[in-house]
């Protein structure tokens, strides 16, 4: 019957020829095995897979050359497959042209060398080749411990691999100390994946090195909610300040938990010209988002914020008004006697007749602080008094390029006790000089 087979493994289509490799792989006669090694010949790509893998059963020694002839074969399925079979020969002949598998490009043939390596009892003479094997066969951990040497296969993995491969690689890295991990990492925020993207964010987190900001913050915009999520921790973390632009605009993300990321980073990061967009998001449809930002403005004790918290206090959510009320105590103790809360009355006493109950007792609770009768009509407005003739002077000196100009106009404005010079004392929070800040405080101060 041998002859029939060889003839069919020469004439026959395709399909049966490989019908012809099953049915001898699964006959086990050791004359098998010559018409195995002769369609190891084959034009056909998935028959000469299927014939190295079939003779993995036979330990054929005459099979060894032909199958390390196909180690280097065009078709990847058909290197693997000799791989695979030449460990189960046994024979210490291929450890050598099984090594230089290992640097196939493509990782099913990578990894069939390095099991076949492993049953053959290699040992690599060098770290670097010790890596190349452990990553073959997927041993992370391992290859960690490798430390620098790991670094190169892991880069080459990470640029020319799948996905699921490339997350492997971005992770390994993540846990070695190496100068070449932070660019492959920066390289890996420009993969198709998610999951890469991510990973790789959050070890730039880990090491906060404000060169990687630039790439960093391009992510901010990415279009996946979860990269954006990810990218404002990295971004609060490598940027500071300079990431202040990027993160309010994300106060505007359609996601919330993208907005309520944003505003969490910028309460940390203390930035008084994020006041205002703070304290838009206090309206924010979802609650958790009014939330952080209220509990972002307690951050950066800014007065700025109390009229609009004083409004959040009326939120229909309890734990936004319990928010809101505290941060309000917090910034300013005597904040019932504040002039510009005597002008959102009308609003509170419009939420006095509200719908909702608890909007409205938190209304009524309000106007009872203020001392005002909801049913009273409104008190007509105080005509203003007339600045005082040196406020606009002071107010310019308050930003003079001299620091002892700046102090002294701080301190006179504070002494002037004009109710106007707030807005720009508020302004001046932000000056440079302790000394300074510390006079502007004490002068707003002066002010309630």
């Amino acid at each position: 019957m041998l002859w029939w087979n060889y003839q069919q493994l020469r004439v026959s289509s395709a399909k049966t020829r490989l019908a012809v490799i099953q049915k001898l792989a699964d006959n086990r006669d050791p004359d098998a095995a010559g018409p195995l090694i002769f369609a190891l010949q084959d034009k056909d790509a998935n028959v000469r897979a299927a014939a190295a893998k079939a003779l993995s059963g036979f330990h054929d020694q005459r099979s060894l050359e032909p199958l390390m002839n196909l180690l280097s074969d065009s078709a990847a399925p058909v290197r693997a497959a000799a791989a695979e079979t030449l460990g189960h020969l046994g024979d210490p002949l291929a450890v050598n042209r099984l090594v230089g598998l290992l640097r196939d490009p493509d990782p099913d043939a990578r990894s069939a060398a390095a099991r076949s390596l492993d049953r053959l009892g290699w040992n690599p003479s060098t770290d670097s080749h010790r890596a190349i094997q452990l990553l073959a066969m997927g041993h992370m951990q391992q290859l960690v411990k490798l430390g620098g040497d790991s670094v190169p296969p892991l880069l080459e993995q990470l640029r020319n691999s799948e996905p699921n491969k490339q997350f492997a690689a971005v992770k390994a890295l993540s846990q070695i100390n190496d100068p070449r991990v932070l660019p492959a990492m920066v390289e890996a925020l420009g993969k198709t994946s998610v999951a890469v993207r991510i990973a790789a964010l959050g070890t730039l987190e880990r090491h906060a090195d404000p060169a990687t900001f630039p790439k960093i913050e391009k992510l901010l915009n990415d279009a996946d909610a979860n990269v954006r999520g990810a990218a404002i921790e990295a971004a609060l973390r490598c940027g500071g300040v300079r990431a202040v632009p990027g993160l309010v605009g994300c106060l505007g993300d359609k996601s919330w938990e993208v907005r309520r990321a944003a505003a969490n980073a910028l309460g940390a990061l203390g930035e008084h010209s994020a006041v205002e967009s703070l304290c838009g998001l206090i309206n924010d449809p979802d609650r958790d988002v009014r939330e952080t930002a209220i509990n972002a403005l307690g951050q950066l004790k800014d007065r700025r914020a109390i009229v609009p918290l004083v409004l959040a206090m009326l939120d229909v959510e309890s734990s936004v008004r319990a928010a809101a009320a505290g941060v309000v105590e917090r910034l300013d103790e005597n904040w019932t006697r504040r002039e510009d809360i005597r002008e959102i009355v009308p609003k509170i006493t419009a939420a006095s007749r509200s719908a909702d109950y608890w909007v409205q007792h938190s209304a009524l609770k309000l106007l009872d602080l203020l001392k005002i009768d909801p049913n009273s009509p409104p008190a007509q407005p105080e005509p203003k008094a007339a600045s005082h003739p040196a406020l606009a002077i002071l107010s310019e000196m308050l930003f003079d390029r001299d620091r002892d100009l700046r102090l002294a106009a701080a301190t006179a404005l504070g002494k002037l006790r004009e109710k106007g010079a707030s807005s720009v004392l508020n302004m001046a929070l932000r000056d440079a000089d302790n000394v300074v800040r510390a006079a502007v405080q004490a002068a707003l101060a002066a002010l309630n």
